[in-house]
C-alpha cells in the first residue's frame, strides 16, 4: 500500500510573516490589513470592523458575560439587604440563570465566529503573500466583488442560512444541553447552578431510572414495530393495486392518498374518539353483538399492551399509505426482463416477490426506511393526541405506559415535575441513540456500499 502524499503549502504562516511586508505582519494582529494593503478595500474594512467591534464588545461585556456564564449568577434566593449610602434596606432579586446562560453560550458562539473570521483573514494573507512573492496578479477590489457572484456563488448564497442555523438551531441546541448540567428545575425556576453530571445520574440510576429504561424499551419496540408494520403492509397494498386484475388502480391509490392528504392531528383526534371508551367502536361491536360490555382501548382502564397494539394499529392507518406510493413508483419500474424471465423457470408469484420484487424494494427504500425509524423514535403527534401515554403508571415518574422518550420529556418540562435539566438530559440520550443508529445502520446498507 502507497501513502498518499500530501502536497506541502506554497508558504508557511512563519515564513508569510518573517518575509512580509510590515502590512502583512499586522495582519497577524489587526485583521484587514493585508488586504488594504492590496487595494482590497471591502474585505479589508468588513474584516479590520469585524475585529474592532468584537474587542469593544469583548472588553465592555463579552468578559462580563464570560464571568456570569460561569456561575450563572451571583445571587441564588431573594434577600433583602442595608444599602448605607441610602439608609434603607433593599430587597434584591436573584439572578435570571436562564438569561445569563442564553447570553453566555451567545457569547461563546460569538467569539467562535470572530476565530473563524481570524482564519479566514490568515488564509487571505497566506494567498496575497504567495502570489506577490511569485509575481502573479493579486485580484483586485472589484474581482474581489466579482468573484463572490462567479466562483464563490456558494459561500454568498449560503452566508444568510448559515446565520439561520447559528442562530435557530445551533445556539438553542447547545443552551438545551448545557441546562442537562444544571440543577433547573421546580425548586430552581429563576436562579440555578452548575451540578455536572448530577442531572445524568438521576436519569440513568437515580430516581428517574425506573421509568426511563421501561420507557427506552417501549421507544424502541414501537419504532420497531411502527416502520416495519407500514413498510411491509405498504408493499402489499402496492402490489395488490399493481396487479393486472385489478382494475381503476388510479381510484383504489386516491382513496388511500385521501387518508394521507387529510392532516395528521385531525386524523389522531377522530380515532381517538373513535376509539373511546363510550365511542362508536364500541357501540358497532355491542350492536354486532361481538362484545357484551365496551373495551378500553386507549383510557387509563386500558391494560397497557391493549393501548400500544391500538396505537401501533392506528399508526399504520396513517402510515402505509407514504410506504405505497413510495412502493408503486418502485414497482412500476422494475426491470420486467428478470419478472419474465422467472416466469419462464417456473417460479410463482410468491418466489418472484421474495427474490426480485422486495429485495429491489427494500434497496431503493433503505435509507427512506432509516429515516423513518427515527421519525418513530420521535413521533410525538401519535402518542400525545392518541392516548395521551395512557394509561397511567404507578410505577413511572411523570409517564404512562405508552408514553415514549419524546413525550415523556414533554411531561417532565410542562408537567408538574418541570425538571428541566432531566428534560434535557432525555434530548441528549435521544439525539445519541437516533445519531448512533442511523450511521450504523446506514452505513450497512446496499445503497451506501454501492454508492
Amino acid at each position: 500500500m502507497f501513502k498518499r502524499k500530501h502536497n506541502p503549502p506554497k508558504a508557511t504562516y512563519r515564513e508569510v510573516f518573517s518575509k512580509g511586508s510590515a502590512a502583512t505582519k499586522l495582519s497577524f494582529f489587526l485583521m484587514g490589513s493585508n488586504a488594504l494593503e492590496n487595494k482590497q478595500w471591502v474585505k479589508g474594512f468588513c474584516l479590520m470592523l469585524s475585529e474592532i467591534v468584537f474587542l469593544i464588545w469583548f472588553f465592555l461585556s463579552g468578559i462580563p458575560t464570560l464571568n456570569s456564564l460561569a456561575t450563572l449568577g451571583t445571587v441564588k434566593h431573594k434577600r433583602v439587604v442595608y444599602d448605607a449610602a441610602q439608609g434603607v434596606y433593599v430587597t434584591k432579586q436573584p439572578s435570571n440563570s436562564v438569561l445569563l446562560l442564553l447570553f453566555g453560550v451567545l457569547a461563546l458562539m460569538i467569539i467562535a465566529a470572530i476565530i473563524g473570521l481570524y482564519i479566514v483573514n490568515l488564509k487571505s494573507t497566506r494567498h496575497n503573500y504567495v502570489l506577490k512573492r511569485d509575481g502573479e496578479h493579486i485580484p483586485s477590489n472589484g474581482e474581489e466583488l466579482a468573484s463572490l457572484l462567479d466562483t464563490r456563488l456558494h459561500a454568498t448564497l449560503m452566508a444568510v442560512p448559515l446565520v439561520g442555523i447559528l442562530l435557530f438551531t445551533v445556539l438553542p441546541t447547545v443552551f438545551m444541553i448545557s441546562m442537562a448540567f444544571t440543577n433547573y428545575d421546580r425548586q430552581h425556576p429563576i436562579a440555578f447552578s452548575w451540578t455536572g453530571f448530577q442531572a445524568f445520574g438521576n436519569v440513568l440510576s437515580g430516581d428517574l431510572a425506573g421509568t426511563f429504561f421501561p420507557v427506552l424499551g417501549w421507544t424502541i419496540i414501537w419504532a420497531v414495530a411502527a416502520t416495519a408494520t407500514t413498510f411491509f403492509f405498504g408493499v402489499l397494498l402496492a402490489l395488490l393495486i399493481e396487479s393486472k386484475g385489478i382494475k381503476h388502480k388510479a381510484f383504489w391509490r386516491t382513496i388511500f392518498v385521501i387518508i394521507w392528504a387529510v392532516p395528521q392531528f385531525v386524523s389522531l383526534l377522530m380515532m381517538a374518539q373513535f376509539l373511546d371508551y363510550q365511542g362508536a367502536l364500541n357501540a358497532i361491536l355491542q350492536n354486532l353483538h361481538l362484545i357484551s360490555h365496551p373495551i378500553h382501548f386507549i383510557d387509563n382502564q386500558a391494560s397497557p399492551w391493549m393501548a400500544r397494539i391500538t396505537v401501533i394499529i392506528v399508526n399504520m392507518w396513517i402510515g402505509i399509505p407514504v410506504s405505497m406510493l413510495v412502493s408503486t413508483a418502485i414497482i412500476q419500474n422494475l426491470p420486467t426482463d428478470q419478472i419474465e424471465a422467472a416466469k419462464i423457470d417456473g417460479a410463482n408469484s410468491f418466489q418472484i416477490f421474495k427474490s426480485i420484487t422486495f429485495p429491489q424494494i427494500l434497496y431503493v427504500m433503505a435509507p427512506s426506511l432509516i429515516q423513518q425509524f427515527i421519525g418513530n423514535i420521535n413521533n410525538f403527534n401519535v402518542i400525545y393526541l392518541l392516548t395521551g401515554g395512557a394509561p397511567m403508571n404507578a410505577k413511572y415518574n411523570g409517564a404512562g405506559s405508552t408514553d415514549l422518550l419524546v413525550t415523556w420529556l414533554y411531561n417532565l418540562t410542562f408537567g408538574q415535575e418541570q425538571r428541566y435539566n432531566a428534560s434535557a438530559v432525555l434530548g441528549i440520550l435521544i439525539f445519541i441513540l437516533s445519531a448512533t443508529f442511523s450511521l450504523i445502520a446506514y452505513r450497512r446498507t446496499n445503497a451506501f456500499k454501492e454508492g
